[in-house]
C-alpha cells in the first residue's frame, strides 16, 4: 500500500476487509497474497502500523486444516483489484501471474503459439514461465484510494472471479530458482509447478568483459527501481563481477566506489531507441536523478517538454525535464525489450 490516508484506511482496511497481503521477504518480493483482515491498525497515521491478518490460501499447519494467521505492516496491504474482463495480452505488458497461491509481478515476453499462453519474465529470478491467460491480471498498483494504471472499462465477468487453482495450499513458496527464505518452515518448503504451468524455458546468461561498461541495480531499501552507470573491473568466479560506479563514491570520498555484483544485478548499458518527442501518460520511463536512472511512469505532461513522474517503489512524484528522461527497457534473455506505449511494435 502506498500513501496513508486516515479515511481511506478505516473504509478498506476494517476488520474482515479483504484485501492483498505482498512480502519483502528475500525470494518473495513481487508477490500478493489474498488474505482477511482479522485486528485493523489502531494507528490509522502511520504506515508501519501493524495489522493481524489471515490468509485464504496459505496454512499454518500441514494438514491444511488452520489458515496462516500473521501480523503485518500496514504499508503491506492493498484491496483486491477490481475484477477485468481481459481475455488475452500482448508483447509487454506487465502482469501478475498466479502461480503458489499468489499473483507475482512479471513482463510478458512471448504469445505462445494459438493457445491463449503467454511467457511471463519474472525479472527477481531471471526466470521465464509460459502461463495460461486464466492465471494472469494486469499488474496495477494502488496509490492513494486509485489504480495505476488505471482501471479499463470492463463488463463483471464471473469466470474471471474465481481464483485461479494450484495443487495445493499448504506453504508459502517463491518463483522457481528464487531464494527460499526460512521462515518456521512454513516457507521453506518448494513445490513443483502446477497443471496451470508448464516447465520453464532456457534462460541466456551474459558475460561481460574487462573494461565493459554496464549499469549495475540495488536492492537496498530505498534504491528499488534504480541502475547506476559502472566498469567492469573483474570478471570473477560463479557469475560475479567486481566493478567500479560511474557516478557513486566511496564512504570518505576519495575514489569512485567499487563493489562486487552478481549477474542478477548486472546488465549492458540500454541502447538508444528512436528518438521519442513526447512521452504520454502511463509510459514507462527511466529518469536521471540522484547518480542514476530510476525506473517510473508519466503520470502527468506539463508545459515546456516538462512530465511530472510516479515512482511506484516510493510512492512519489516528482517534475523532470524531457531530456532527464529515456524509455524504460527490459534487459530480458539477452534482449532489449520495451513496455513503453511511446515506441509501436
Amino acid at each position: 500500500m502506498a500513501g496513508v490516508n486516515a479515511d481511506l484506511i478505516s473504509q478498506y482496511f476494517k476488520k474482515g476487509a479483504a484485501v492483498e497481503i505482498s512480502s519483502d521477504e528475500e525470494g518473495f518480493r513481487g508477490s500478493l497474497y489474498a488474505g482477511t483482515v482479522i485486528r485493523p491498525p489502531g494507528n490509522l497515521t502511520s504506515r508501519s502500523a501493524k495489522v493481524l491478518v489471515e490468509y485464504k490460501t496459505l496454512m499454518e499447519d500441514k494438514a491444511g486444516k488452520r489458515r496462516l494467521r500473521e501480523e503485518v505492516e500496514l504499508v503491506q496491504l492493498r484491496p483486491p483489484p477490481p475484477e477485468e474482463n481481459r481475455p488475452s495480452f500482448k508483447f509487454s505488458d506487465e502482469v501478475d501471474a498466479y502461480y503458489n497461491d499468489g499473483w507475482w509481478e512479471g513482463i510478458i515476453t512471448q504469445v505462445v503459439g494459438e493457445d491463449n499462453k503467454y511467457s511471463v519474465f519474472f525479472r527477481g529470478s531471471r526466470e521465464q514461465i509460459t502461463f495460461k491467460a486464466s492465471n494472469l491480471r494486469l499488474h496495477r498498483e494502488w496509490a492513494n484510494g486509485m489504480w495505476v494504471p488505471p482501471l479499463e472499462p470492463a463488463e463483471p465477468s464471473p469466470a474471471a472471479a474465481e481464483t485461479p487453482k494450484s495443487e495445493s495450499r499448504r506453504s508459502k513458496t517463491s518463483i522457481p530458482a528464487a531464494k527460499t527464505p526460512k521462515s518456521e518452515g512454513r516457507r521453506s518448503k518448494k513445490r513443483s509447478l502446477s497443471n496451470e504451468v508448464e516447465a520453464n524455458e532456457e534462460v541466456v546468461e551474459r558475460t561481460f568483459n574487462l573494461g565493459e561498461h554496464v549499469e549495475v541495480k540495488n536492492d537496498e531499501e530505498g534504491f528499488e527501481g534504480a541502475w547506476f552507470g559502472a566498469t567492469v573491473m573483474k570478471n570473477l568466479k560463479e557469475g560475479k563481477y567486481l566493478v567500479e560506479y560511474q557516478t557513486l563514491r566511496n564512504d570518505d570520498d576519495t575514489n569512485f566506489l567499487r563493489e562486487e555484483v552478481d549477474s542478477l544485478h548486472i546488465r549492458p548499458v540500454p541502447p538508444d531507441v528512436e528518438l521519442i518527442d513526447r512521452f504520454e501518460v502511463d509510459d514507462e520511463v527511466d529518469a536521471s536523478c540522484n547518480d542514476g536512472w530510476w525506473r517510473g511512469a508519466i503520470s502527468k505532461v506539463l508545459k515546456n517538454d516538462r512530465y511530472s513522474v510516479y515512482f511506484k517503489t516510493s510512492d512519489e512524484e516528482l517534475k523532470f525535464n524531457h531530456s532527464d528522461l529515456r524509455v524504460h527497457q527490459e534487459w530480458i534473455n539477452g534482449k532489449w525489450n520495451t513496455a513503453s506505449k511511446a515506441l509501436k511494435f
